[in-house]
């Protein structure tokens, strides 16, 4: 009976350490699982999300092509939480748009920022494109128009000067080679200008043109 006894005190201790070590490593699996768990939540709440990011200055009237959009736009990955509903994520959301005022580099891309052509247009029965020389226009604004401008357009007659065509949209300028130039140019001077009009005025403004009577005057941003 001694011996029995004996047995059972040295056995005892060792199956509480046993018993001990078991309920220890149970303990650490579920506080590990408890911490992939919480890693997974807020890996989850963090989640990534892209967004378009101005790489170089965009120029106000600088017109987004799929061809030229990967010399503006650069991506960049963001917490989706940080990201505005109207973010700027995929090439074709860019494609036909147009910077309505000057855009610094590093800048986060949103909607409205931008026009699309069309909502230009909108107005025009039939827009068209009307194109003419700067010598045909006295100083044209000094030749610093570029894509995206807006101007107005008067008749100049000895019977007095009237508004003809306001708010004209510049659709792009060419310099003395005919190559196109950047709205970003501040230089070269533009020797052809394209400008929306409706199909109905063009045969007006080319009456009127041929007599040496059109001015223009650029329109400036209010700051």
């Amino acid at each position: 009976m001694r011996e029995k006894r004996k047995k059972e005190k040295k056995t005892g201790p060792s199956r509480l350490r046993v018993g001990g070590a078991i309920a220890a490593l149970a303990a650490s699996v579920a506080i590990f699982a408890t911490m992939v768990q919480m890693e997974k939540n807020i890996l989850t709440r963090y989640e990534k999300g892209v967004i378009y990011m101005a790489s170089r200055e965009i120029p106000q009237g600088q017109l987004i092509t799929e061809e030229n959009y990967s010399q503006y736009f650069v991506e960049q990955e963001l917490d989706k939480n940080c990201i505005p509903p109207t973010a700027l994520s995929s090439p074709e959301q860019a494609a036909g748009l147009m910077a309505v005022f000057d855009i610094e580099p590093g800048v986060l891309l949103t909607g409205g920022m931008f026009q699309k052509v069309d909502e230009v247009l909108a107005d025009m029965k039939r827009p068209v494109v009307a194109g003419f020389k700067a010598e045909d226009i006295y100083q044209v604004a000094g030749g610093v128009l570029r894509a995206g401008d807006r101007v107005n357009i008067y008749s100049v007659k000895e019977e007095g000067t009237a508004l003809v065509w306001p708010e004209v949209f510049v659709q792009q300028v060419f310099d003395a080679s005919g190559a196109a130039i950047q709205s970003g140019d501040s230089a070269a001077s533009a020797q052809r200008i394209n400008v929306y009009l409706d199909a109905d005025e063009v045969e007006a403004f080319y009456s009127e043109l041929a007599s040496g009577s059109l001015r223009v005057v650029k329109l400036l941003e209010r700051k």
